[in-house]
């Protein structure tokens, strides 16, 4: 069962890691990148590595919050 949850994660991964890439629109690229660390982060979990995960959150957090920061920027 754990090997088709993440089957279906890395196939929810790569798709959205295209759609990231294609997204013209700055702000949806950055919902979509949202999601997909989120599913990297699952992974992770169902992978037994929580410490990794828990880094994963921070760095994560910490990468969108400049790119809100960059976007904005951009923006004005």
């Amino acid at each position: 069962m754990l090997g088709t949850i993440l089957d279906v994660i890395f196939i929810a991964m790569t798709l959205l890691a295209l759609a990231v890439v294609e997204e013209e629109n700055l702000v949806s690229a950055l919902v979509k990148y949202s999601l997909l660390s989120l599913l990297f982060i699952l992974a992770l979990f169902e992978l037994n590595a929580p410490d990794v995960a828990l880094s994963a959150i921070v760095v994560g957090a910490v990468v969108i919050g400049i790119f809100v920061f960059t976007i904005e920027e951009v923006s004005r």
